[in-house]
């Protein structure tokens, strides 16, 4: 049984469908603040199969200790958090409360369970603004924003539980862009209010909602002057999890190998531009846009190198630019509305 924390948001819903196809039982706990009970009915529906599903939250230990007693859990993927890079810059206490102390709950809860096994779900803005590109994973770590240190020091947190406690099995997922959607078309991204990333704000643009793009500076030193990141498909970002589980059980006791940090992106960068260029493509609407100023914190580019996901996980991006793209007008067109549809 894997218990998944936030299992009803993007990326939780979408590594469900890929744990229930795979064989696992799940069991689902989240407080769907930021996300709808429909993307399990989805995936339900996706897979043939059902979930178990508890209605918490992360920052109340007893309920998460409940919990995963019931579940019978042998595993954790943490999924749960807040995740707006602007609204953490204005209520940063909020996010350290959610990140960081719903995170310490949970290990104290696996702890009591005597629950060992816990995948984590980390960020590229650990690395901040980049020395050098493309990132490994031993580049320095200097996040510029409240969303990016809780991040960090979830990372620092995990490995001192560690260096105390070398039966933990733990592996830090550092994801770059996660964008797309499930081939279905029946889960996809459905943020509440305005879009804070890029693809799912154009989708919103070529579908009706938003009367344009505005794109946040057009002079950084990149190829068309606006900024470059590394998108990876939401479908490749669930079989990483899975990829990270079976490596993690494959780790024998008396190994030093059992808390390892990993990234998951493409190695290749593309402009907001490019972007916008195969999204019109690939729907056929032409997506109006505005080119504005620099965001604060914003930075030129950023894309991983993945081959130590390739040597340890076994995992490999398997989609590229145009399938995300596809895959997220899918979804957006036929749920206009998200899941209020």
């Amino acid at each position: 049984m894997i218990f998944v924390t936030g299992g009803a948001g993007y990326i939780g819903s979408h590594t469900c469908v890929e744990l229930l196809n795979a064989g696992y039982d799940v069991t689902v706990f989240d407080n769907f603040s930021n996300s709808s009970p429909e993307a399990l009915a989805r995936v339900e529906r996706i897979t043939g199969r059902k979930l178990q599903v508890i209605h918490g939250d992360c920052r109340d230990r007893d309920a998460l200790i409940a919990a995963l007693r019931q579940s019978q859990a042998t595993a954790v993927i943490h999924f749960a958090g807040l995740k707006a890079v602007g609204e953490s810059v204005s209520k940063p206490l909020i996010y350290y409360d959610h990140n960081v102390a719903g995170t310490m709950r949970l290990l104290e809860a696996m702890q009591a369970c005597r629950l060992q096994t816990i995948v984590f779900s980390s960020s590229a803005t650990v690395y901040g603004d980049p020395v050098c590109l493309p990132i490994t994973e031993d580049h320095p770590l200097s996040p510029t924003n409240p969303y990016g240190r809780s991040k960090w020091m979830i990372e620092e947190i995990l490995r001192d539980l560690y260096r105390s406690d070398p039966s933990m099995r733990i592996c830090i997922l550092r994801y770059f862009n996660p964008v797309g959607a499930h081939a279905s078309g029946l889960i996809g991204e459905d943020p509440q209010g305005i879009p804070n990333n890029l693809m799912p704000f154009i989708a919103q643009v070529a579908v009706g909602r938003r009367e344009h793009l505005n794109i946040w500076g057009n002079d950084y030193p990149t190829p068309d002057g606006t900024g470059v990141r590394d998108y990876i498909h939401v479908v490749d970002l669930a079989v990483g999890h899975l990829r990270a589980l079976a490596t993690l059980n494959s780790i024998q006791n008396d190994q030093s190998s059992g808390c390892m940090t990993v990234n998951l992106g493409t190695g290749e960068g593309y402009s907001v531009l490019d972007v916008l260029r195969i999204y019109e493509k690939i729907s056929g609407c032409r997506i109006p846009y505005q080119m504005a100023s620099r965001r604060s914190g914003d930075i030129a580019s950023c894309y991983a190198d993945p081959q130590l996901a390739s040597r340890v996980l076994g995992w490999k991006a398997q989609f590229g630019l145009e399938a995300m793209c596809k895959d997220s007008w899918r979804w957006q067109s036929t749920n206009p509305n998200g899941y209020q549809t």
